[in-house]
């Protein structure tokens, strides 16, 4: 099944996405305490077309735990090492936005801001020092991704992660929630970047160096997962920063994820003084 937050008429609640049309359910939760309780609210009659519902990010997390160079051509290009265990990092919740919002940014704080295409994944049970063979019981579905990062910030003025990947509105989140029953295969998704107009990344879930097994199990040997939290696996090769020489976003662009099996992330950017 697919999931969706949405709002109309001031009213937030969660949608099941069937075909082009979103249902209304029964639910009176936020999707990560639905996902807790391990009951999804039944479908009713009342549906919209797609354009009728604003799609919120489809879930707030208490942890977004992201993966660094989890894709060899990505730290080829980058000139960056292969890491030889999962290199984590987090993004705040405070920088969710949903499909078509708009990723915004100060110039007065970044010039260089990147694109980064990913498959997310969804904890569905907490875990704690769970096993590879276990691992994927702890998955609830899987959702889109753009891990945005100032690279000035990242690379060049902190040397560290944190600020220059937690600016308000750097992770886009959506369009929905997949659940893993519909995606048998998580190791053979295509997962493509386009920005405006343009295809920058054309990579495959495939060429993951630690894959989704191996990161919820390492995750849950470091910290305690719970149902709802994100785990955005890493990207593939196509970032700006690692074209010759570097592209970076710019005010007007607009950046669409399309992950098989999931759909489309799209949101436009917007650059403010």
């Amino acid at each position: 099944m697919r999931y969706a937050t949405y709002s109309i008429r001031d009213r937030v609640s969660i949608g099941e996405i069937v075909g082009d049309r979103l249902y209304a359910t029964t639910a009176v939760d936020p999707m990560q305490y639905m996902i807790r309780r391990g009951l999804m609210p039944a479908r009713s009659r009342q549906s919209y077309a797609l354009d009728e519902v604003k799609l919120l990010p489809p879930i707030r997390p208490s942890k977004i735990i992201a993966i660094g160079r989890n894709y060899a051509e990505h730290a080829k290009e980058t000139g960056s090492d292969v890491p030889k265990a999962p290199l984590i990092f987090a993004k705040f919740p405070s920088a969710l936005i949903g499909s078509g919002d708009t990723i915004t940014w100060s110039a007065s704080i970044a010039t260089q801001v990147d694109w980064e295409g990913e498959l997310a994944v969804v904890i569905g049970e907490h875990a704690r020092n769970v096993s590879v063979e276990d691992a994927m019981k702890h998955v609830f579905g899987y959702t889109i991704a753009n891990d945005v990062s100032a690279r000035d910030l990242q690379l060049r003025t902190d040397s560290q992660w944190t600020r220059g990947k937690s600016l308000d509105t750097f992770c886009p989140l959506g369009p929905w929630i997949v659940t893993a029953d519909e995606i048998p295969d998580p190791h053979n998704l295509s997962v493509k970047t386009v920005v405006s107009g343009e295809l920058r990344q054309d990579g495959n879930t495939r060429d993951l160096m630690f894959n989704i097994p191996t990161l919820v199990s390492y995750c849950s040997r470091m910290f305690t997962l719970e149902p709802g939290d994100l785990i955005l696996t890493g990207t593939p090769p196509g970032v700006g920063e690692g074209m010759k020489p570097p592209v970076y976003l710019k005010d007007g662009d607009v950046v669409s994820i399309t992950i098989d099996g999931i759909g489309e992330l799209t949101n436009p950017c917007k650059v403010t003084a």
